[in-house]
């Protein structure tokens, strides 16, 4: 099973990276079609999602979002269009890489 880990440095702090996991976790559910679960923590948030093919794990931190995916066999030779994809949603949500 293909695996992604994509790692992005911010300067937003937990606030701002709570929104910004919130706006994505709205994106995952509603243009991908992903089951979100949010578990909110002191110091780092963990975001668990999955649907057919795809599941994974998003950690936000004040300085960090950290996401983990595992992809099914048929989207497995996709994975470096969804890899793209997932990089520029990022850079969209989250600004320019720091």
């Amino acid at each position: 099973m293909p695996e992604l880990k994509i790692e992005r440095a911010h300067t937003l702090g937990l606030a701002g990276a709570r929104a910004v996991a919130e706006r994505w976790r709205e994106q995952a559910e509603q243009d991908w079609g992903m089951s979100c679960e949010s578990v909110p923590g002191e110091t780092e948030d963990h975001m668990r999602f999955d649907r057919s093919g795809v599941s994974g794990e998003l950690t936000v931190t004040d300085t960090r979002f950290d996401l983990q995916l595992k992809l099914g066999f048929l989207l497995g030779a996709y994975s470096g269009k969804i890899e793209e994809k997932i990089r520029a949603n990022l850079d969209e949500l989250l600004g320019p890489m720091v």
